[in-house]
């Protein structure tokens, strides 16, 4: 050892504390993508866009229940609401969902997170959560606003039940919507690593299906064609679920059960070729 070496004690010691483990940590990463969503604990500017949706989505409400004060009358129900703001929830969709998944690829953050006990399966099904708990949360808050300036004008207990009734529809209507569009919009998103292309493609694929879905309409007008049709768009394949629970003018004949085997199958496979993005995905 020459003169000049030195031996510094720094007190290391072993860490003895609990160690939360994966589940913690992929709890932690939901808790955060739903901030991410809403842009909690964020700078302004992240909060602009996502705060902008939820601001038009819950005038719509307060419109429906103004309207219901004076006149008495629902000019819009719990569960026509998701279908009425499908466009809003789009553009959320496409605003959020890069910022979720986008981000970490192009900063080339995904070894941080896999250096953790955190899989790969856990880092995508987290940031779906996140995100279809946030376009549920967009949805089902306005929709508790209606309940609760309907409540308040019931003339009884009965009414009162008869509009949480209605709710719980809605937010089923709303889980509907949340699970297709979301289970799509993340996919897209984690192919594409610029945000900007990200979102644009987002709105491509949801836009481009409705035109598609008019074509086949008018082709088999009035027969099976024309019913099975909305199945092929995000739009309307959830109100195909939504007429055969429930019944509504929505015309599905008789394949309500096959648009739910439909939308069971389309988060499926969305969730699984996710889970299979990320099994590919080079770090």
């Amino acid at each position: 050892m020459s003169e000049r070496s030195v031996i510094h004690d720094i007190g290391y010691q072993r860490y003895t504390g609990i160690r939360l483990g994966r589940g913690y940590a992929a709890r932690s990463l939901f808790e955060h993508g739903v901030r991410v969503a809403f842009g909690l604990g964020r700078s302004a500017k992240a909060k602009i866009f996502p705060w902008i949706v939820i601001g038009l989505v819950t005038s719509l409400a307060l419109i429906v229940v103004a309207v219901k004060a004076q006149t008495g009358e629902m000019i819009l129900t719990y569960q026509q609401l998701p279908s009425t703001a499908s466009v809003l929830v789009m553009v959320f969709l496409a605003v959020v969902a890069p910022e979720l998944v986008s981000r970490d690829l192009r900063n080339q953050t995904l070894p941080l997170y896999f250096s953790r006990p955190l899989a790969r399966s856990d880092y995508a099904l987290a940031k779906l959560a996140a995100l279809a708990t946030a376009v549920w949360l967009l949805m089902a808050g306005p929709q508790l606003l209606m309940f609760l300036g309907s409540a308040f004008t019931a003339e009884n207990a009965s009414g009162v039940a008869a509009e949480a009734r209605g709710m719980l529809g809605g937010w089923v209507v709303a889980t509907l919507y949340a699970l297709v569009f979301s289970s799509l919009a993340v996919l897209i998103a984690s192919i594409a690593s610029r945000r900007a292309f990200a979102a644009g493609a987002i709105v491509v694929v949801f836009m481009i299906t409705s035109p598609v879905v008019g074509l086949l309409a008018a082709l088999g007008e009035g027969g099976a064609l024309s019913q099975i049709a909305p199945m092929f768009s995000p739009f309307s394949l959830p109100e195909g679920v939504r007429s055969w629970l429930y019944g509504t003018s929505f015309d599905v004949g008789p394949y309500g059960p096959v648009y739910g085997l439909v939308t069971l199958l389309s988060i499926t496979v969305c969730t699984l070729l996710l889970l299979l993005r990320y099994r590919k995905v080079s770090l």
